[in-house]
């Protein structure tokens, strides 16, 4: 390892150690360089300023967390990979409580990277659950709806734990959103009394014909006329049978 790896990686560890020891998850570049034996000029060439090396911080707390995403191999099932991905984010916002406040920080005016993989990562598995014609809006609508209801539930949490405190409040809110998302085939308890079955067949349809779209190779399609087809399929798929 060279020196300049190594007195990088050495203020990272000690940043992220003091986040992670920090009463409200906030540091100073001062107490970092004092911990980490190096200047403040160090500091400043390798983060840039005090949002960058914390920007770096949050993506290095995240990546072990990301790293047992990408070593999972998806299952046959995409729906049961979304309830497992949906409660290990949870599980790593309340082990690391002042580094998911910090990734979530609105003072944060860049996005870390780890975010925008774990957002690409819940976008693939809905893919594949558009694919099988198991959800009923297009996957990109759903991952923002996901996301922010997995987000919204693990701040509270991690925030507020003595509001919070009913330990089966993160299944309800997962299971909630999910019933809204997919098709009643898909439903933990689909009840076959409502007719949303018969509702959701269109929207179902039309956002599993645009993610089959996308994963197609020589669909026959110009770029142009598959980016409109993609269009129409998505509008189709979000409108839902209330639209």
């Amino acid at each position: 390892m060279s020196s300049t790896t190594s007195t990088r990686t050495r203020i990272l560890q000690v940043a992220a150690q003091l986040v992670g020891d920090s009463p409200d998850g906030d540091i100073s570049t001062r107490a970092v360089c004092e911990a980490a034996q190096v200047g403040a000029p160090a500091l400043y060439r390798h983060f840039g300023d005090k949002e960058g090396l914390l920007s770096a911080v949050v993506d290095h707390g995240f990546e072990q967390y990301l790293a047992t995403k990408r070593e999972r191999e998806a299952s046959a099932d995409p729906v049961e990979d979304l309830r497992r991905g949906w409660d290990s984010h949870v599980e790593f916002a309340v082990r690391n409580p002042n580094l998911y406040r910090l990734m979530n920080s609105p003072a944060m005016r860049t996005p870390p990277a780890a975010a925008l993989e774990s957002h690409r990562i819940l976008t693939r598995d809905l893919e594949r659950a558009a694919a099988q014609g198991r959800i009923r809006v297009a996957p990109e609508l759903a991952a923002q709806m996901v996301m922010s209801a997995t987000v919204g539930v693990a701040l509270m949490l991690v925030a507020r734990p003595a509001t919070f405190d009913d330990p089966g409040l993160s299944r309800r809110v997962r299971d909630a959103i999910h019933a809204s998302i997919l098709t009643p085939d898909s439903d933990p308890d689909p009840d076959p009394g409502t007719g949303a079955r018969e509702e959701a067949e269109v929207p179902s349809a039309a956002a599993r014909l645009s993610a089959l779209l996308r994963q197609a190779q020589g669909s026959g399609l110009s770029t142009a006329e598959a980016a409109l087809m993609k269009e129409w399929l998505d509008r189709v798929a979000n409108t839902g049978p209330e639209g």
